[in-house]
């Protein structure tokens, strides 16, 4: 398995730039998205431009200080003969709960488990941006590394979270899912997937986390 340290994504010298603009452009590149001031309301690109097959089928988050296991989900299986007639954007979107618990980690480990189609992709890159109120909170930037034709592929990404105000904590516990975020993945700097997702930290406190299953 692989284990990928993440960096602070920044703007510095990025032009700010729309999710109107962005829906112009044939090609949308890393530079274009660091260049949002805000969460996207659509996806910017199509379920088709994932032409490399990439299929997300395990997700795992722990938290690095305990090593406890906060949740995991994996993609079912599709039955013997069944067909792939589900919505295209199914699995584009997670809607997570935590507990106000969660917003006092400092240091995660996510592990996904994804396959790649017939295709050697050799630079795979993924920005995720999370905001509160369409204020940045952090923009984490990921490498998975080569990954090989028809494979199954294991990479553990460790998110180094921000330290966030009693205020601002506070107002994301009050206020569950304006929380959100915007993941956005690259293949030799090109955009072939996006997919979103919005918090909750109000959950029970016997509760670490719900999700939906993976579609």
């Amino acid at each position: 398995m692989k284990v990928k340290q993440g960096c602070n994504s920044t703007a510095m010298g990025v032009p700010a730039t729309t999710e109107e603009e962005l829906l112009r452009n044939t090609i949308i590149t890393p530079e274009h998205v660091l260049g949002l001031q805000k969460i996207t309301e659509n996806y910017i690109c199509s379920p088709e431009e994932n032409v490399h097959m990439i299929d997300f089928t395990r997700f795992k988050i722990r938290d690095m200080e305990t090593g406890i296991v906060l949740f995991e989900i994996m993609k079912p299986p599709m039955p013997p003969g069944g067909r792939n007639d589900c919505d295209p954007n199914a699995g584009r979107f997670v809607r997570y709960q935590f507990t106000p618990a969660f917003l006092q980690l400092r240091k995660v480990g996510a592990t996904v488990e994804f396959t790649v189609g017939e295709r050697p992709i050799n630079n795979f890159r993924m920005i995720e941006r999370h905001y509160f109120r369409q204020q940045l909170l952090k923009s984490f930037d990921f490498e998975f590394g080569f990954c090989m034709p028809s494979s199954m592929n294991t990479c553990e990404h460790i998110y180094d979270f921000p330290a966030l105000s009693n205020e601002i904590m506070r107002e994301m516990i009050l206020h569950p899912y304006e929380t959100q975020s915007d993941s956005f993945y690259f293949v030799d700097n090109k955009l072939v997937m996006h997919n979103k997702a919005d918090y909750s930290y109000n959950g029970p406190l016997s509760l670490p986390c719900t999700v939906p299953p993976m579609s």
